[in-house]
């Protein structure tokens, strides 16, 4: 490890893995802080349903960027690529390492990378887009951005409209693909990041969803949701997981099937996690079984052959 140099270790990996778990042991052991890259629990009216951390995992290790923010704010992937350097630039002050750790691949990439540029498109261009999701419905973005580009239509986190607009604009306002845009050369970091993957075979990964799923349930997660039911067109809540109990507030969906729905989504959402974590080469990649040893021998062996 070099002197002055600064590490981010970012643990990465599908839902429900154990990341949260690992990231806490790794922050206890490096006695260091935790930066959280998920864009679900940034808001502090959604506990159960986000699997935001514990009270007690709370108090085992300093967390940042878990529910800062309400759902009611506005909050871009953007805006949290500014207050993640920031805060790290403050934390590491007093620390070498920092640790990370969230499933949303676009807000990782975010801190490690930077984001990628984007030309200026026409503001019309996104009002029309709004329009003809309110008229049409989300499945015909879906199909017309699989028309102009389907490298994003196979990668972006398809089932939410915000993303899906935001790639059909550039498309449209460009005449290129919107995956054209991405991984261009990035910003360069004052530090350098140690990515971290947790995996499983994807039935063990799709049991241990169905279980949380079943485990948020009967932690009450109908109640919160119930209370959230008034703010359901907020782009917080248009997320797997209250989407689905909404239907059923609304006697649209019978109760067995909307928790089946939240299931199926999750593993959608998983898949596509992996599809995005995947493309990082230099990830090092751990059965989630791995014991937490090993995985600290490896990072110490990166930072001493740095």
């Amino acid at each position: 490890m070099k002197t002055n140099t600064k590490y981010l270790i970012s643990i990465i990996g599908p839902t429900a893995i154990g990341k949260t778990a690992l990231s806490i042991k790794l922050a206890q052991y490096f006695n260091t802080e935790i930066i959280s890259a998920d864009s679900r629990q940034f808001f502090k009216e959604m506990q159960i349903g986000t699997a935001a951390p514990t009270n007690s995992e709370l108090l085992a290790a300093k967390h940042h960027f878990i529910h800062h923010k309400s759902i009611h704010e506005k909050y871009s992937v953007g805006a949290f690529e500014k207050d993640a350097i920031n805060t790290l630039t403050t934390l590491f002050k007093t620390h070498d390492i920092v640790i990370m750790v969230g499933g949303s691949g676009l807000y990782v990439d975010a801190v490690t990378k930077g984001l990628d540029d984007f030309p200026d498109v026409d503001k019309a261009i996104r009002e029309n887009l709004n329009k003809q999701l309110e008229t049409n419905g989300l499945k015909s973005l879906q199909n017309k951005l699989k028309i102009l580009d389907e490298v994003s239509y196979n990668t972006i986190a398809i089932n939410n409209p915000h993303r899906v607009i935001r790639a059909l604009e550039i498309c449209i306002g460009t005449g290129k693909p919107y995956a054209s845009f991405l991984n261009n050369p990035k910003k360069q970091r004052n530090f350098k990041t140690i990515t971290i993957g947790l995996t499983a075979n994807r039935e063990l990964i799709y049991n241990r969803i169905n279980q949380r799923v079943d485990i948020m349930v009967k932690e009450g997660l109908l109640n919160e949701a119930k209370a959230l039911l008034p703010f359901k067109d907020l782009n917080a809540l248009n997320t797997v997981g209250y989407k689905e109990i909404f239907q059923y507030f609304e006697n649209k969906w019978p109760l067995d099937f909307a928790i089946s729905e939240i299931k199926k989504n999750t593993r959608r959402f998983a898949k596509r996690q992996l599809t995005w974590f995947k493309k990082n080469q230099n990830t090092l990649w751990f059965d989630y079984t791995t014991n937490t040893e090993t995985i600290i021998n490896t990072i110490k062996n990166n930072l001493n052959n740095d």
